[in-house]
């Protein structure tokens, strides 16, 4: 108790001066803000401007790069300011989470406390808090009490840990405090070992906070793979990493050098705070499906993988789904990815096919030209090598028939009706050649040549447009080749049955101008194939969360997308949901680096639920047995029959009951999207909701209906199934996951008796509502 009360006054001591500390970095940001304002504002005042001679032209130049240059250093100082005052206020509520003693060998005990930044104290010219990243931080992530090092700018620091120390801190009080020989990176873990901290407890989360460290810390692997039962930390280590290699590695590495592939909208929103938090700039987010609407949208209504779920899930009674099945879950693997090389190798000798360039509704230079010009060239040459040529040739081809253009009738009636700014644009050429003096403008002659010569030149602009983009391929109609009969099946590849159907139905989705999920990579493979592949060479780490929901053919396809980047990918097998699920990528990952470049780090302890809701959960998936909980006590999950008519009135008062115990999120899942609109109808004049759909972009806490599939990555207080019988054998893993968002409390109802994904389930380990 009195070491508590030690700790608690230390606490107050170092928020007093961080206080005073921020009060004087206010201050001073204001007087900063007001001299870059009077900086901006007198700029031209301050600066003697005089090109009469090259010596007052040097004394101008310099005059401006000194004031450009104060402008800049007061600029930077206002951010930096900024960047400290928002390090303080955070550091306020809690100013460290852990503290070890350490004795440097030769020296005396040193007490170092770790935060989520650093605070320097000038008055006793001390750290009182260091950074979680700095170099001395590594002790407590790295080493238990004994035998202790770490390295410093100068060289290696050996010597003794004596104590480890951990704390939650909110609202600058000690919640809880605990010593203890390992590291324990999750808050929730803290508090609990807080109030129960016996050597079984600490012994308990041993093995996986070693786990977690090395995810954080590692730096030398190609590939990174996590594979971690739900809620075992993978997400918070992924984003724990992020700040870790942005500060191991500042100078050479920055935060849009980082990107982050994020199962939806909402999952960025519910991360979004996590770096900031940790004392980072947060990294680029995207879904996987915003990079392909961003490569793809102009030219076709992408369908995206939520949609392609929903049909998967309520569309089995469509004649074309067992093909349509087939297709997705071939389309997504490593062979379907080789049969467009070998077609790729194919049209390198004959097929690819090209569209007319047109000009006032006729042919400028027709397809067959430019399929004669492309296969005269070097077949040694790559395809998108020969692509280039050919619109080097284009480019040309145009500049010469812009000049017969310019003598045809119809360039003199468009000269009629000419733009103000066209006309202007062809004055001021003429100006520039100095062919006639400022003032005059009544060579008519010359004037008519030079009008006809920017009529043409503004009509042809969309055909070099055209060429330079490279649309004379038609990129379309060469992956529908792919599909014609009997196209594919030279290549004597394993094709599935149904191919002929398969074939059929891209077909006509493509003549619609709509792609197919699963076509979506496939096509933009095969563009970039032939037109050359756009690779990001900047990105040097790349994270894919959810990795089990990415084919192969995707996850390769990043690989090529990002050369030169670390890749770390982290997923969950049982909660593979998605059609192509039998053929993930996450599976494969492994083969496209190779086993020396690659490492696997497997998390089989679970801590978001309660023991007795992960006891529950892993019962439903096959290999459950091997998931461990962590021992933290709570109620039984509830399985209830309810007659379908008044499913929406007992859900309305349970969800009463968890708000009045105090929860904040609460999720009702459904399975379907439209299941989650029928149930937000009936629950929406009784509850204050919010209905999640694929578009919703923020996490907000609160009661939320949710389709299964978006509730997947995030976690919930209390989690209410909405109607557990919906749920069929195939949809084990889907049932899995939606169950496993609840952290404290779960809740199935079933307007059926039967409820197959249960038969399994002890009767033991849920009661009966």
């Amino acid at each position: 108790m009195r070491d508590l009360e030690q700790e608690q006054q230390r606490v107050d001591e170092v928020v007093a001066k961080m206080k005073l500390k921020s009060a004087a970095l206010e201050q001073q940001a204001g007087a900063v803000k007001s001299e870059v304002v009077g900086i901006r504002q007198n700029f031209w005042e301050d600066v003697t401007v005089n090109f009469d001679d090259a010596v007052e032209a040097a004394e101008t130049f310099t005059s401006l790069k000194q004031q450009v240059e104060l402008l800049a250093e007061r600029e930077r100082s206002h951010h930096h300011g900024n960047e400290q005052l928002k390090i303080l206020k955070r550091l306020q509520s809690s100013p460290y989470f852990g503290r070890i003693d350490f004795i440097e060998d030769g020296e005396e005990e040193e007490r170092i406390y770790l935060g989520v930044g650093s605070f320097y104290d000038e008055e006793t010219e001390q750290f009182l808090v260091y950074d979680w990243r700095a170099p001395i931080s590594s002790l407590y992530y790295d080493y238990g009490i004994g035998p202790a090092q770490y390295e410093a700018p100068g060289g290696t620091i050996t010597g003794e840990m004596k104590r480890k120390r951990q704390f939650v801190i909110r609202n600058s009080h000690i919640e809880s405090m605990f010593d203890t020989g390992i590291t324990i990176g999750d808050e929730m873990l803290r508090e609990v070992l807080g109030k129960q901290a016996n050597t079984q407890m600490k012994s308990i989360v041993a093995t996986i906070q070693k786990e977690q460290n090395r995810i954080i810390r590692n730096d030398t692997s190609r590939l990174l793979v996590v594979q971690g039962a739900a809620g075992s930390g993978k997400t918070s280590a992924a984003l724990q990493r992020v700040a870790y290699l942005l500060y191991r590695y500042r100078g050479g590495l920055n935060a849009d050098q980082i990107v982050l592939f994020s199962p939806n909208s909402m999952f960025n929103s519910y991360v979004a705070t996590v770096l900031p938090e940790l004392g980072e700039e947060n990294m680029q987010q995207a879904t996987f499906q915003e990079y392909l609407e961003r490569q793809l949208g102009k030219h076709f209504d992408l369908e995206d993988p939520f949609t392609q779920m929903e049909y998967a899930l309520s569309s089995k009674s469509d004649p074309g789904y067992p093909v349509r099945m087939v297709s997705i879950r071939y389309k997504a693997t490593m062979r379907f990815m080789r049969l467009i090389e070998r077609y790729v190798e194919a049209v390198h000798e004959e097929g690819l096919i090209f569209r007319d360039i047109m000009f006032r509704e006729e042919v400028l230079i027709s397809a067959a030209q430019i399929h004669e010009r492309f296969y005269s060239l070097d077949a040694s040459l790559s395809i998108p090598n020969r692509m280039q040529l050919v619109a080097e040739w284009l480019k040309t081809e145009l500049r010469r028939l812009e000049r017969s253009e310019r003598k045809k009738p119809w360039v003199e009636e468009e000269m009629q009706f000419l733009d103000n700014d066209i006309y202007v644009r062809a004055y001021r050429r003429l100006q520039k050649q100095k062919e006639y003096s400022e003032h005059t403008f009544d060579d008519f002659k010359r004037e008519e040549r030079l009008l006809a010569t920017v009529v043409v030149q503004e009509k042809f602009k969309p055909l070099r447009r055209f060429v330079k983009r490279l649309q004379f391929l038609d990129a379309v109609a060469v992956y529908k080749q792919l599909f014609a009969p009997g196209a594919a099946e030279q290549f004597q590849m394993d094709l599935p049955e149904q191919w002929a159907d398969m074939c059929k139905q891209t077909v006509e989705k493509v003549d619609a101008a709509e792609l197919f999920y699963e076509d979506a990579t496939p096509y933009l493979y095969l563009k970039e194939q032939l037109e050359g592949f756009q690779r990001n060479t900047s990105v040097r780490h790349v994270f894919v969360d959810e990795a089990q929901d990415y084919s192969p053919f995707q996850l390769a396809f990043l690989k090529k997308l990002f050369p030169l980047a670390r890749m770390t990918v982290l997923g969950d097998l049982n909660q593979a949901i998605h059609a192509h699920a039998a053929d993930n990528g996450f599976m494969a990952a492994e083969e496209l680096y190779g086993p020396k470049q690659t490492e696997t780090i497997i998390l089989t302890r679970s801590y978001r639920s309660t023991r007795p809701i992960i006891e529950f959960t892993s019962q439903l998936i096959s290999g459950g047995e091997n998931i461990e909980p962590f021992n933290r006590e709570g109620e039984k999950p509830s399985v209830t029959n309810v007659l379908k008519e008044k499913l929406a009135q007992r859900i309305i008062e349970r969800v009463r009951s968890l708000q009045a115990a105090g929860h904040e999120t609460i999720a009702v899942i459904c399975k379907t999207a439209s299941e989650s609109t029928e149930a937000y109808n009936a629950m929406r004049d009784d509850l204050q909701l919010r209905l999640i759909r694929k578009e919703s972009a923020s996490f907000e806490p609160g009661v939320l209906v949710i389709p299964s599939y978006l509730a997947k990555g995030v976690e919930f207080d209390a989690v209410i199934v909405y109607d557990a019988s919906q749920y069929c054998t195939e949809d084990r893993k889907l049932f899995y996951t939606v169950c496993t968002r609840a952290m404290h409390e779960l809740y199935l109802y079933a307007s059926e008796e039967e409820k197959p994904l249960l038969a399994d389930v002890s009767r033991e380990l849920y009661v009966q509502g």
